[in-house]
């Protein structure tokens, strides 16, 4: 209803529906594949705008805003599961621990790279559209490569249940680089963290949700330097994409629950290996 009315107050509403509309398509598209898998929504949002001709700072902040609402759609989803059905389960122990790690150093991470961005170190936005889908083609398929390796582990019947004094400190450091990763791509920091929890023999149910709970932290914290400073946020997009990422964010769980975990993955994987060789220059 609050979304409705934001956009019949707009001054000139039925036009902005009628050339904006159909990103709330792209927004439920990108948010379930997000939510589904523990990977941002940038995975999907990121080429996207490439081929509208955004701006790499455009793309990154719009991506940014828009995962804002289908991330947090997607975490308050998984947290109430986690509270309804797993609060006792020790498969699902480990979940604050993880995200106590996590999303602090996710936040270093990406304020650390914002902060250089004033003085030109470690940005990659500075040289265009091109450099960015070139370093967004090759973390998707290094993300797809670790995701079809994973893939073997998830058929374990008995599964980790809580950290170990090695997991703390490479949790540390996977958080902090996961969220420089971020902040020039708009994903990183949940996938990186999935992944491992997978690798380690956590139930990937609980790794999922977990990268989806510390996604939706990482993007809000990543979010106030483009409201702020950069202001490349595509304002309209968002009112749209930003809609249907709730909708996908709220549904996503439901996929994951009625799919085998397997062949989400193996499609998730898939899907990511194509975007990133699409990034690569030959192409």
């Amino acid at each position: 209803m609050a979304w409705c009315v934001l956009v019949l107050w707009q001054p000139n509403s039925i036009a902005l529906l009628q050339t904006y509309g159909a990103f709330s398509a792209l927004g439920v598209t990108g948010a379930i594949f997000a939510n589904a898998t523990g990977a941002g929504g940038g995975v999907v949002f990121v080429p996207f705008f490439n081929h509208l001709g955004f701006t790499a700072t455009t793309i990154v902040a719009t991506s940014f805003a828009i995962q804002c609402c289908g991330m947090t759609a997607g975490a308050v989803t998984w947290y109430r599961f986690y509270r309804a059905q797993h609060r006792a389960d020790t498969q699902w122990s480990s979940l604050l621990a993880v995200l106590l790690l996590t999303i602090p150093t996710s936040w270093a991470g990406i304020w650390t790279v914002q902060l250089l961005e004033f003085s030109d170190q470690f940005n990659l936005h500075k040289d265009g559209v091109q450099q960015l889908h070139l370093w967004f083609g090759i973390f998707s398929i290094v993300l797809a490569c670790a995701i079809y390796a994973s893939i073997p582990l998830l058929k374990r019947v008995s599964f980790s249940t809580s950290l170990t004094s090695l997991d703390k400190p490479l949790l540390l450091l996977i958080g902090f680089l996961g969220g420089m990763v971020t902040a020039w791509l708009s994903v990183g920091v949940g996938e990186l963290v999935a992944v491992y929890l997978i690798v380690r023999g956590f139930n990937v149910t609980f790794a999922i949700a977990s990268a989806v709970i510390l996604s939706a932290f990482s993007v809000w914290g990543a979010v106030v330097y483009h409201i702020e400073f950069s202001q490349a946020i595509y304002w309209p997009v968002v009112l749209f994409a930003g809609a249907g990422a709730v909708i996908g964010g709220i549904v996503a769980k439901r996929v994951v629950l009625m799919f085998s975990v397997t062949k989400l993955k193996l499609f998730f994987a898939t899907w990511v290996l194509l975007l990133g060789i699409s990034g690569l220059p030959v192409f």
